[in-house]
């Protein structure tokens, strides 16, 4: 993104000829309103635009949660705004000129850090998905026996019979798909430290 046709239409072309699929925005509102492309994927974005400054469309894309990565570019760079960008999650400031080698090589970092981060997302919907399947009652005997309860405490404590929770915990390891306490320990706290 680039409020400078020329230089928009150049990256466009330096793109398409490097074999990315590129989408070309003159104007910060259109990309808000388009949202988010397929992944792996990244912004490249100028500081200086209309109506909106590449800092300012950052902030509010990250406030709508966007997943995408950004490089910046920027002729009229500064140290500051350059620190702001890179706090907020940039992956590279690059000042104008800059080489075709310096901007692919931001925008792989970018596009690399994109796959790591869908692959994390998509590891976590997959353990979202698996917590699921469990019944109300079979959370509380999971959360109960991950903190080393024995069968009868859990009994005792939700009011059942021990045979019950034998039979709970038993669906649970099941569900889960899991053989041990260890493995069930590991695997809620990979869920509990999901964002």
């Amino acid at each position: 993104m680039d409020d400078d046709p020329s230089v928009l239409r150049g990256l466009t072309r330096m793109f398409q000829v490097e074999g990315y699929a590129v989408e070309e925005f003159s104007h910060p509102r259109r990309l808000l309103e388009r949202g988010p492309g397929p992944r792996p994927g990244c912004v490249v974005i100028d500081l200086r635009m209309p109506e909106l400054n590449g800092l300012e469309l950052q902030e509010e894309l990250r406030r709508t949660g966007w997943p995408h990565p950004f490089v910046f570019i920027s002729g009229h760079g500064d140290v500051p705004a350059a620190v702001k960008a890179m706090k907020a999650g940039a992956v590279d400031f690059l000042s104008k000129p800059f080489s075709t080698e310096e901007l692919l090589a931001a925008v792989e970092r970018a596009l690399a850090q994109d796959r790591a981060a869908s692959l994390v997302e998509q590891e976590h919907q997959a353990l979202r998905s698996r917590f699921s399947t469990l019944t109300p009652r079979e959370w509380q005997v999971c959360r109960m026996v991950t903190l080393g309860l024995l069968n009868k405490q859990i009994a005792a404590e939700l009011g059942t019979a021990e045979q019950t929770v034998r039979l709970q915990r038993s669906r649970v390891m099941e569900k889960l798909a899991v053989n041990s306490l260890a493995e069930l320990v590991r695997l809620l706290e990979r869920l509990d430290s999901q964002p």
